[in-house]
């Protein structure tokens, strides 16, 4: 296995990007893509060893960058920035389709793609399958369930996966009732994960225990939603009748 990263500069409109690169060189061929969407923090060790964790499984992953170039780093900007995404969510999937758009253009993407997004990734994830984007699949990993734009029924076309920690402080289960609400109401594809004991951010084994409240590594809510995740994006990859596959 030889997985490498690359940095890949692309554009929003006017705004400078810097994405992620991230696959298995040993592999021949093209094979389903993957968007990788970040936390709040922007492009981090976090985002970029997710990356590679799905690299591995043999898919092309493209790590987007939602905020911008020179932004991470800079808290007043970072906080600018996601708030706008959030309350305008036609921006926020704009943003998503850039990066969506550099996937389909990397060395080896070819067929099905799907979105996997951490934290406010998995808002991103989950905004892009209400606008409709036709994608195999969207998941949602410690992620916002709220939204300030419903799905309609019939627009989500991906399937859905949320993975969530049951003890998570930040997405109260008022918001994760709703959420389903919300799918039945679409005629969506969905399924939802609640892991035991999970705080929010369950992904992140470098976080000091802690270090920001109501977020907490935990180990098995890790190990299990990759897995989760990993047969989820099996499944939705899978050929269909007729279909000879990437």
């Amino acid at each position: 296995m030889n997985i490498t990263t690359v940095d890949w500069p692309y554009r929003d409109e006017d705004t400078a990007l810097t994405g992620v690169l991230c696959r298995n060189e040993a592999l021949r061929g093209t094979r389903p893509g993957v968007l990788l969407v970040h936390g709040g923090a922007g492009l981090d060790q976090h985002t970029s060893g997710q990356a590679r964790r799905y690299a591995a499984l043999g898919y092309v992953v493209f790590a987007c960058d939602m905020l911008g170039d020179g932004v991470a780093g800079d808290r007043d900007r970072v906080v600018g920035c996601l708030t706008a995404l959030r309350d305008d969510p036609p921006f926020m999937v704009r943003r998503a389709r850039a990066g969506l758009a550099e996937l389909l253009r990397c060395p080896g993407a070819g067929g099905p793609v799907a979105a996997i997004g951490f934290c406010f990734g998995g808002m991103v994830a989950l905004t892009l399958a209400r606008s409709g984007e036709p994608m195999a699949g969207a998941v949602s990993i410690h992620g916002s369930l709220a939204t300030t734009q419903r799905a309609e029924p019939g627009t989500v076309r991906a399937s859905l996966l949320v993975c969530h920690g049951a003890l998570d402080p930040h997405v109260p289960l008022s918001d994760v009732t709703a959420f389903a609400g919300e799918m039945d109401a679409a005629g969506a594809d969905w399924q939802l994960i609640m892991y035991g004991g999970a705080l929010h951010g369950f992904t992140h084994s470098g976080t000091a225990p802690g270090a920001v409240p109501g977020v907490a590594y935990h180990p098995l809510a890790d190990s299990r939603s990759f897995a989760a995740t990993r047969d989820f994006l099996a499944g939705v990859f899978a050929p269909g009748p007729g279909d000879t596959g990437a």
